[in-house]
């Protein structure tokens, strides 16, 4: 039965019905009560109410109540927007099984590449296992039994010294402009493996040019780091206009306009990340792997193996 109790901060209801116990504060007696009065129900009425959700349903549920608590929960909402308005979920619960997905895979490799693919089945995923062990409204979840595509193979794209000089004219010198910024960044990326995201970020009150160290409080992982700098990354920051953020760009401006001045030079294939790509092959050549690690934040050593992109014919040179 449900019961109300009077507190200094409101009023706590409390249910218990079927060996299930629940409890909540509202600020009043009435919002207590209909709380109550829901809670009641659905304890009484577990199965068929869940039966009759649909996997959007779930969606909307996490994107509100789990999404947030996430650094990326932004994006991550978007995305469960997106997959909400396909066919798939307006299937009810009682009715999906895995070749409900099957399906589903098959048709989106046709419009995206498979890593794409695998991202939103991974997101589906969290959503279900959520859905089984906290919600407990499946008994199974049943994207696990499905086959995700093949990873493809990891990017290997190096900049050129050509390709370097020839976007540097098309960004110019002039720092004051957004553009030349924009390439700057990309020069800061080559040498402190920093992502884009990190840099756009990146700002003077935690940067010690004496030190010589940035410190991330926002990284992909979620664990701040300090990054050391080398004094060709100092002199890229000093010749910086007075700006904050540093590079005076945000993550979605440093995107679009390193896309605008490598393709005004021609420049096809590349991307700003591959800077990380350069800067980690370069840096294994100075730094023993434990350092490299904690420079650019891999907790996993074989995760620099994605980026360690040095060639057979450079490998061979240091052999000697």
């Amino acid at each position: 039965m449900a019961s109300i109790r009077k507190l200094k901060s409101g009023y706590r209801a409390e249910v218990a019905r079927n060996g299930v116990r629940k409890s909540k504060v509202f600020p009043t007696k009435q919002e207590a009560k209909d709380w109550a009065a829901r809670a009641e129900f659905e304890i009484l009425n577990h199965d068929k109410v869940a039966a009759k959700l649909t996997l959007g349903e779930l969606f909307e549920r996490y994107a509100r109540e789990v999404s947030p608590s996430k650094r990326g929960h932004r994006w991550e909402v978007i995305r469960l927007e997106k997959i909400g308005r396909d066919e798939i979920a307006k299937i009810r619960l009682e009715d999906l099984s895995a070749k409900n997905f099957a399906k589903w895979r098959d048709q989106r490799l046709k419009e995206v590449a498979p890593a794409s693919v695998i991202r939103e089945m991974q997101l589906m995923s969290s959503v279900l296992t959520v859905a089984r062990r906290e919600w407990e409204l499946i008994a199974a979840n049943p994207l696990s039994d499905v086959r995700k595509p093949t990873k493809p193979q990891p990017r290997d794209r190096l900049p050129t010294a050509n390709e370097i000089e020839a976007m540097q004219l098309s960004a110019g010198e002039d720092l004051t402009k957004a553009t030349a910024r924009a390439f700057h960044a990309f020069r800061f990326a080559l040498e402190s493996a920093m992502r884009a995201g990190e840099i756009a970020g990146l700002e003077w009150d935690r940067v010690d040019l004496d030190r010589r160290v940035a410190l991330l409080t926002h990284t992909k992982n979620g664990r701040p780091r300090e990054v050391p700098l080398s004094t060709k990354a100092i002199e890229l920051l000093r010749a910086l206009p007075d700006l904050n953020p540093v590079f005076g760009l945000s993550s979605r401006q440093l995107d679009v306009l390193f896309r605008k001045l490598r393709d005004r030079a021609d420049v096809t294939g590349l991307t700003f990340h591959d800077s990380r790509h350069a800067a980690i092959t370069a840096l294994s050549r100075k730094l023993d792997v434990l350092a490299l690690a904690r420079m650019v934040g891999h907790t996993d050593l074989r995760q620099l193996r994605v980026y360690y992109n040095e060639s057979a014919e450079e490998l061979a040179k240091r052999l000697d």
